[in-house]
């Protein structure tokens, strides 16, 4: 130690003991924690359950030695359920058996007997819960307070049985009903009133239920009709809607709220079946009074209603009840054609009636958007039919005029009944979009559906109001370049683009009765399509639109004149020539896609035209080529050289068909040339290109089909000339060290040989004798066998020489 270390310096170092005795000192303390944890657990569990067990505890035990805590086990149920189990199937085991009693027993006891047991037992079952109630045993209370309501149902019905047996039973059960309810509401009120005890949650909610029937019932009693039965209902769920709306308790206004919608759908549904029976306007007008009664409760709620989704419900329904009444006066009042139209005017109506706070507005407001959609719904078929009926002119090409527009529309399908007021519908739900609809947000949604239900009127009118033939054409041809002349932008401009374009469509359906008229509306088209993508109207549609409007222009000149359709082909091809040499121009993407797209399908319209004679097949294929080709010199389109290739080669084969070849060679090599040059130039460009992916495609669509031509040839030019291609190939590869000439031509070589020489092995086979073959194997084996590693040296080094070949 330094000299210069005093003893008040030592007196305050701190020892730190070395880490593997701090680490057993700190594992001896944790063990320590660990058993007094344990204890006290053990006696937290033994104090819980004397707490239980409601018991004195007795003096405390401790155990021996420290118990390790387990799993306690919990209870299922708590004691509070328990005991409502209990007294609820108790109540209902004595309600069984009262009932029993009443209606099996009955008879064994006299007149007095019977007045007497059923009055004591029933006035002790309903004065024993004033009893518990004082005791605070309320559940037991509630239990027998239910077992007496029950018994006073069962003196009713003893009542009916002795006393007043001439009574009539529907009568009789609405007086009861009646009294039930005022008895058990007054019972539970009288309970709650004594001094000391609490409401019962059972009287007034089953008072309540029994409430729904007094009404119904005196008016079945009194020959009421199905308007009165209504009537009365409706009435209960006014009453209903007062309770829940005033009453406090929680367990009453429950039940109210589901008595009040079970009674108020109902009636509403009664009432709309008796408007939808009625057979003329008298009786119309008695269920459009039973709709309003249900629209001034419905109102009623929503006014009063604690929470404004109630409120908004509420006014719903309300409005459209008072729509439902009066479309069902105008039902039997209006012409059929108007029905729809009166409806719809009363719930555009109840835009200007929306007043009162801003839910119930907002209700009124959904029932009028209600009633204009169901509006729209029911001119959906008249639109239907006019944009999918003209596609039967399809198997009726340039029949003749029809007799109408309607007619036009209507080849093989049927015009909706009533709807000559179609368009006024549309236009009318479109106009309120347009001037109601105010929102930031939906704001541009309404215009957007404006614009869509304006077109289809435009659409409708003509076969709606049966004008000539000629104004269905002209109606739609003036609509098509209506919707592609506003400079709109974003999903108002492609609304606009595809109503236009469905617009045309139809049109030219629609003009394929005639043959001038199809003639004129697809030139039409072509140059509306055309101005508008010139003008920038939605570029990539319209572009598009025109160059197809353009193919079945020249389809329809080539069959106008009469030619052939391998002649319509040549024609046709017209229109890929104009997208090929507009797509080089265009600078904008999509638009370039689209005409690319459009210029393809026209080619292959020229094709499928010119299918039925190989020869200009051969020619629409090559000018097809040409054409993929022009495109595929632009630095973007490079890939769609193989597409030129491919319609090159096909060209090739179908002449080659047509000129009846069957050499497979005539039909490969056209294909191994140029596939063999571009594998060439590939390995110029990437010397690292494996020669299975430069020369391997070009190579075996050559050699394959004609190794599997020469394996059944009886001719020995192909072996021979196959044997020699597979030799020089193999040279080629040995050479220049490619893997896939090598392993090609020696194959094919092989195989060659093995063909010509299989048939002198057949004769040396059927010369030797017969044990030959196995002991030749046999000596084989044993020579590989014998110098196996030396072969496996030799395929490692032919399959490294293999390996390092391209």
């Amino acid at each position: 130690m330094p000299s210069g270390v005093t003893a008040t310096t030592l007196r305050h170092m701190t020892y730190f003991p070395p880490p593997a005795e701090e680490l057993r000192f700190l594992d001896s303390e944790l063990r320590q924690l660990d058993a007094r944890r344990a204890q006290l657990l053990a006696r937290r569990a033994w104090l819980i359950t004397m707490i239980q067990q409601a018991v004195q505890p007795a003096p405390p035990v401790w155990p021996s030695r420290p118990a390790q805590p387990g799993p306690s086990a919990r209870p299922e149920a708590t004691a509070p359920g328990v005991q409502n189990v209990l007294l609820l199937l108790g109540g209902i085991l004595l309600t069984i058996a009262a009932m029993v009693f009443t209606l099996v027993s009955w008879g064994h006891l006299g007149i007095a007997g019977r007045s007497l047991v059923l009055g004591a037992v029933t006035l002790a079952v309903l004065g024993a819960p004033v009893a518990l109630l004082r005791k605070g045993l309320r559940s037991t209370a509630e239990s027998v307070a239910g077992l007496g309501l029950a018994l006073t149902v069962l003196d009713a019905y003893a009542l009916h049985e002795v006393v007043f047996t001439a009574a009539d039973g529907t009568t009789y059960a609405a007086a009861a009903s009646t009294a039930l309810a005022a008895l058990w509401a007054a019972y539970g009120t009288a309970l709650a009133a004594l001094p000391g005890s609490t409401a019962l949650r059972a009287p007034h909610p089953a008072a309540l239920a029994v409430a729904q029937l007094p009404l119904v019932l005196w008016a079945i009693a009194l020959g009421g009709g199905p308007l009165t039965v209504t009537a009365a209902v409706l009435l209960t769920t006014a009453f209903d809607a007062a309770v829940a709306l005033r009453v406090s308790g929680r367990p009453v206004r429950l039940v109210a709220l589901v008595c009040a919608f079970g009674t108020g759908g109902w009636g509403v549904l009664t009432a709309g079946l008796l408007s939808l029976g009625a057979a003329g306007p008298s009786a119309a007008a008695r269920a459009a009074a039973l709709l309003l009664l249900a629209a001034v409760i419905a109102l009623g709620v929503a006014r009063f209603a604690p929470r404004p989704e109630l409120a908004t419900g509420m006014a719903t329904t309300a409005a459209l009840c008072g729509v439902a009444g009066l479309s069902g006066v105008l039902r039997v009042s209006v012409p059929g054609d108007w029905v729809v139209p009166s409806c719809l005017a009363c719930g555009i109506a109840l835009l200007a009636a929306a007043r009162g706070p801003a839910a119930v507005r907002r209700g009124v407001v959904l029932a009028s958007a209600v009633v204009q959609a169901g509006a729209v719904l029911w001119a959906v078929p008249a639109v239907g039919v006019t944009l999918l009926g003209p596609v039967a002119w399809l198997r009726h090409i340039w029949a003749g005029a029809p007799a109408d527009a309607r007619t036009a529309v209507t080849v093989d399908a049927f015009w909706p009944p009533y709807a000559v007021t179609v368009p006024l519908i549309l236009l009318a739900v479109a106009a309120v979009l347009a001037t109601a609809v105010r929102g930031q947000e939906w704001r541009p949604r309404a215009l957007i559906a404006a614009l869509t239900l304006t077109w289809a009127a435009a659409l409708v009118t003509p076969a709606a109001l049966e004008l000539p033939y000629l104004v269905g054409l002209l109606i739609p041809g003036l609509t098509v370049p209506a919707l592609l002349a506003p400079a709109l932008r974003g999903t108002a401009a492609r609304t606009a683009a595809g109503l236009a374009l469905l617009t045309s469509l139809g049109l030219a359906l629609r003009a394929l009765a005639t043959e001038p008229a199809t003639l004129a509306v697809l030139a039409s088209l072509t140059v509306v399509f055309a101005v508008a993508a010139w003008r920038g109207r939605q570029t990539p549609v319209s572009a598009a639109a025109a160059l197809g409007w353009a193919t079945a222009l020249a389809c329809a000149v080539g069959a106008s004149a009469g030619w052939r359709p391998e002649i319509v082909a040549l024609l046709v091809l017209v229109v890929p020539v104009a997208a090929a040499l507009l797509a080089a121009r265009l600078d904008d993407s999509v638009t370039t896609v689209t005409v690319e797209v459009t210029g393809a399908v026209a080619g292959l319209v020229a094709v499928g035209l010119a299918v039925a004679d190989p020869p200009l097949l051969a020619l629409v294929l090559s000018l097809c080529g040409v054409i993929v080709a022009g495109t595929a010199v632009r630095p973007d389109r490079r890939d769609v050289g193989y597409a030129a290739v491919a319609l090159f080669v096909l060209a090739a084969w179908v002449r080659l068909a047509a000129w009846q070849v069957e050499l497979p060679e005539a039909y490969t090599l056209p294909v191994t040339v140029p596939a063999l040059l571009v594998g060439a130039l590939r390995r110029r460009r990437d010397p690292a290109a494996s020669s299975w992916t430069a020369y391997g495609p070009g190579l075996a669509v050559t050699l394959l089909p004609s190794l599997a031509t020469a394996w059944s040839d009886v001719e020995w030019t192909r072996p021979l000339l196959l044997g020699a291609a597979g030799l020089l190939l193999t040279l080629l590869g040995t050479r220049h060290r490619l893997r896939a000439p090598l392993v090609l031509g020696g194959s094919v070589l092989a195989l060659v040989t093995l063909h010509e020489l299989a048939p002198y092995l057949v004769q040396v086979t059927d010369a030797l004798p017969r044990w030959v073959p196995p002991a030749l194997a046999g000596l084989l084996l044993l020579a590989l066998g014998a110098t196996y590693e030396q072969r496996l040296r030799d395929v490692r080094r032919v399959r490294e020489v293999l390996g390092r070949m391209n």
